[in-house]
Parts: structure tokens; C-alpha cells; sequence
């Protein structure tokens, strides 16, 4: 009988799901941000980013290939660890602080980027009270986050943790109270002085193919990095999230 995979967070030689959402969700985060960027016409050079909840820096270093300045910030020393030695060259700068008590000046960014964090949080307005004040007045905020949806559930307290086939994150990461929807996010923007601008779905092309690469993964068959294109994310921004979705708000004066 096969031995059931090593999980755990912000580890090279175990299953890692916060890795793979990284990986699987990279392209997808790039479009809808270079939407953004375009839609508040806001140039990557000259600019600041910063990318809340960094993990191993894949999305920090995206943004510095655009072009922005970009620092990335996780609570994990080993993330950031790891963030380092795959930097590449690319001089982002890596912090190890919390998305509640961010380290880092006011009014410091251009844009905040928060990823693998408000789902997990159980302080939702301090995360996006940081957020907001780190950000100039203007600046963009873009998140990624999940929906509280009875399918929702099914994948992220069900097959992503629960179910022996296709667990990849450890038990406990993720709690029914901890997805939120679209208008409560909204109402949690807004408290924290941001207008929120726009909410897009995004989801796998097929999710025969995301079971296949989660059990792919787990035995060892695939690597992190043939992911993302047998799972092809693709947005939806004009389909109601079911399980996943984007969005964007604007920094209040």
C-alpha cells in the first residue's frame, strides 16, 4: 500500500498546498492584474508593490518582471527563507511580518496585492486595515480569496483537507468561517477606507482536471510545476464565484 505524502506549509520535501494554489493561480493573478493596472492606468515602472501573504515570493517576482519595485511579506521565516533562494537576481525584498501588523511605512505602495491570506485569517478588518494604510491615497488593492459556498466547502474543507486521495493542505488551515463572500468582503473594504471596484470568478478549465493533478501531485507522479497547465485557471468576470474569485479596490483620500 502506497505511504501516504508528507503535508505541510512552506516545505520543499513535502506536499505543500499553499505552494501549489501559487503556482496553479500564478497566470490567472497576472491577467486580472494587468486588467487593473490598465483599467486605473497605473505604469509598474517607477511604482511600488507589495504582495501580502507572499509565501515563496512566485507572485512578488511577477510583479517585479512588470516592473514595479515589489516586496514581498508572509509571516512565515520559512517562506521567506525559501523566497530567497529563488529570488534569482530580481532584488525583491522579503519580509517576515503578519498580514495584521504589517512592519512597513504608511502610504508606502502604489499597490497591495493580498494572496493566501484572507481566507485563513480570523481578523479580516485588521488585515485590511494594514493594507489600506501601507497604500497611498489612490492605490490598488487586488486580492484573491474564496467564497463561503456549500461547493466551496466541498473543496477546501472536503478535498483539500479531509479526503485521504486528494488532501494537500494540513487539517485545520481553512474553517467554514473563515470563506467569505463577495459582500462581505465589500462591507470589510469599505470599514477599512477602500472602495471596492470589481469581483471576478476564476476557476479550473476542468475539474476532472484538478483531481487528477491533486492525486498527481500526491503520489508523486507530478511536479509543482507541470500544474498549472493541466489545471488552465481561467477568470469568469462575468460568472457569480462559486468557489474562487478576484477583485479589486481604489485607497479612499
Amino acid at each position: 500500500m502506497p505511504t501516504a505524502p508528507h503535508i505541510a506549509l512552506d516545505s520543499p520535501a513535502a506536499v505543500d498546498g499553499r505552494h501549489i494554489r501559487a503556482v496553479t493561480f500564478q497566470s490567472v493573478r497576472m491577467e486580472y492584474l494587468r486588467r487593473v493596472l490598465g483599467e486605473l492606468s497605473l505604469a509598474a515602472a517607477g511604482s511600488r508593490a507589495l504582495v501580502v501573504g507572499s509565501g515563496r515570493g512566485l507572485l512578488a517576482r511577477g510583479l517585479a518582471r512588470l516592473g514595479f519595485e515589489a516586496v514581498g511579506a508572509d509571516p512565515s521565516p520559512a517562506a521567506t527563507a525559501l523566497a530567497l533562494d529563488t529570488d534569482g537576481g530580481l532584488g525583491v525584498t522579503y519580509l517576515t511580518t503578519p498580514a495584521e501588523e504589517l512592519d512597513l511605512a504608511d502610504s508606502s505602495f502604489d499597490l497591495v496585492y493580498c494572496a493566501d491570506t484572507l481566507e485563513i485569517t480570523e481578523r479580516p478588518d485588521a488585515v485590511l486595515k494594514e493594507a489600506a494604510r501601507v497604500l497611498r491615497p489612490g492605490g490598488a488593492f487586488v486580492y484573491d480569496t474564496v467564497n463561503r459556498t456549500p461547493v466551496s466547502r466541498l473543496v477546501y474543507l472536503g478535498a483539500f483537507q479531509t479526503v485521504p486521495s486528494t488532501r494537500i493542505m494540513p487539517r485545520g488551515r481553512y474553517a467554514a468561517d473563515r470563506l467569505r463572500r463577495p459582500d462581505e468582503l465589500a462591507e470589510s473594504l469599505e470599514r477599512a477606507g477602500l472602495s471596492a471596484k470589481d469581483v471576478s470568478s476564476f476557476k479550473p478549465r476542468d475539474v476532472r482536471s484538478l483531481v487528477r493533478a491533486t492525486r498527481g501531485r500526491r503520489r508523486g507522479t507530478l511536479t509543482d510545476d507541470q500544474l498549472p497547465e493541466l489545471v488552465g485557471m481561467v477568470l469568469e468576470p462575468e460568472s457569480k464565484p462559486v468557489v474562487t474569485y478576484l477583485g479589486y479596490a481604489v485607497r479612499r483620500a
